[in-house]
């Protein structure tokens, strides 16, 4: 079982063109890359698949839980393109504070607000505001806060923009090291963040999906010839070409 969007339709306002129409799809397991140009309809399905946003028809799902459930939204953690420090809060008091929002009691909370900034490498920044984080460290304590509880489903919405070659490095680093038995779905404008570990690569345009499959099958896309380190680059031009969306 997994997540699954079934013949959804949404848009924002009800004489607004849908974004997303009839569509569906179904979330595989390990790490998607999530890529499509502005207006694909990326930022959408997040919001859908996090339980921010309902669609107007269609259904949503993970492991059987519907979308309006506790459960659901229990299961699945969501951290948007906008990380917003709040200065009066340490970072392990902001991963707590997220861990209370998603149902959990507040020791507990407490308790796993530790271990999750722990699994992101962040235990030394534990008692320090999160006014004085960088922004890399900032987005690191937004995977944490998604992480506290336990989420089966992880969501990230461009999670690496504004970071630096180094920073998206260890970010990609420490996604990995967190992804062991957590479906990931990551959107992205840098086709470089794919590198070789994404398990599964999504790509949108217009609102329906040109490619969904495992890594290597959209690596398959790039042109004969094409530079050592720009496979990715060269496969996701390559497969807008041939549906005319480029």
């Amino acid at each position: 079982m997994t997540l699954e969007l079934d013949s959804c339709t949404y848009a924002y306002g009800r004489r607004k063109r849908p974004i997303l129409s009839d569509f569906s799809y179904r979330l595989p397991d390990g790490l998607t890359i999530l890529l499509g140009p502005n207006g694909a309809g990326k930022s959408t399905l997040l919001r859908l698949a996090a339980g921010v946003a309902s669609p107007r028809v269609g259904t949503i799902s993970s492991d059987g839980l519907p979308a309006r459930s506790k459960a659901y939204r229990r299961s699945v953690a969501w951290m948007p393109q906008d990380i917003t420090a709040m200065p009066s809060l340490t970072a392990r008091e902001y991963v707590a504070y997220l861990g209370w929002l998603k149902g959990m009691s507040r020791g507990a909370a407490w308790s796993q607000a530790r271990r999750a900034l722990q699994r992101v490498e962040l235990t030394d920044k534990a008692n320090t505001k999160t006014s004085q984080l960088s922004g890399g460290q900032l987005r690191r304590v937004g995977v944490a806060g998604a992480l506290v509880h336990e989420a089966k489903t992880l969501l990230l919405d461009e999670p690496t923009a504004g970071m630096d070659p180094h920073q998206r490095r260890v970010f990609r680093d420490i996604l990995n090291s967190v992804t062991d038995g957590v479906r990931v779905l990551m959107s992205t404008h840098d086709v470089g963040d794919l590198a070789e570990e994404a398990d599964n690569v999504t790509v949108l345009h217009g609102g329906r999906v040109l490619h969904t499959g495992p890594t290597e099958t959209f690596l398959a896309y790039t042109p004969v010839g094409t530079a050592a380190g720009r496979a990715a680059e060269g496969a996701y031009s390559s497969l807008l070409a041939l549906y005319g969306a480029d």
